[in-house]
Parts: structure tokens; sequence; C-alpha cells
């Protein structure tokens, strides 16, 4: 397998590490105090109030990584699928995830709404950039994929 590719899988890798990494957060946040009875079972069934505000952060930024995330997901599989990833492809991926992990930095932390939507946005362009130049060399430059 080239090298590319197996840095592209790291990338992969990277991002599922960061909904992992996220999932296992928000159970330490979560799961104690549920078990002290702090929280009643009642109270979380349905809705996410009557956790505290870092327990919730978690858990938007954890359902945010099934998001833009799977879309990268896809782009990711089609780049190895069509034979073999670039340079370009391996790029935006890593700026992607980079840029996925400062996203739910900001999310768990400050949580500054405008930074965040920042991060966010500049991670969608890249997430685009990744589509139309996959479309562009599979389509167009490579039809006989």
């Amino acid at each position: 397998m080239p090298l590319i590719d197996k840095l592209l899988i790291l990338a992969i890798a990277a991002q599922v590490l960061l909904t992992l990494g996220i999932l296992i957060w928000m159970g330490f946040e979560r799961v104690p105090r549920v078990a002290r009875g702090e929280i009643a079972i009642k109270d979380i069934a349905v809705e996410r109030e009557a956790y505290p505000l870092q327990a919730r952060l978690l858990s938007n930024s954890f359902d945010n990584q099934f998001q833009l995330p799977v879309l990268f997901y896809v782009a990711a599989l089609i780049a190895l699928w069509s034979g073999g990833a670039g340079w370009v492809e391996l790029a935006l991926a890593w700026l992607f995830v980079v840029l996925r992990y400062v996203h739910a930095g900001v999310h768990v932390t400050t949580n500054r709404v405008y930074r965040r939507f920042a991060v966010y946005c500049a991670g969608l362009v890249v997430l685009a950039l990744l589509w139309l130049w996959l479309v562009l060399r599979i389509v167009i430059l490579a039809p006989s994929i």
C-alpha cells in the first residue's frame, strides 16, 4: 500500500480517535453523576438539561462528530477506492481533521460561538474543496475509473 494511502488512513483514524475520545470524556462526566444519584434517570431519559454544562458541551461536540465528518469519511474512502489518494487529498484530509480537533477543543472549553463557527466554516470549506477535487480528479480528469 502506498505511503499516501497509509497517511490518509491515519487521518481517518485520527478523526475516529477524536470521536471516541469525546465519547469517553463524556462518559466520565455523565456516568458517575448518575451512579451517585446526582441525576435521576427520568431527568435524562429524553433531554440533556439535567446534566451539568460540561457534560452537555461534550454531548453536543460528540453529536457534531457525526455531521461533517461523515462526509469526510465517504470522501476519504472514495479517494482510496479510486486507485489511491494523492497529495491534494491527503493535505485536505489532514487539514480537515486538524480543524475538527480545533473545533472540538473550542466546543468543550471556552465554547466561544463565533470562534467555533469560524473554525466550523473553515472545516466546511476544506471539506468542500476535498469533494470538488475528488469529483474533478475522478469524473473529469480520469473518467475511465
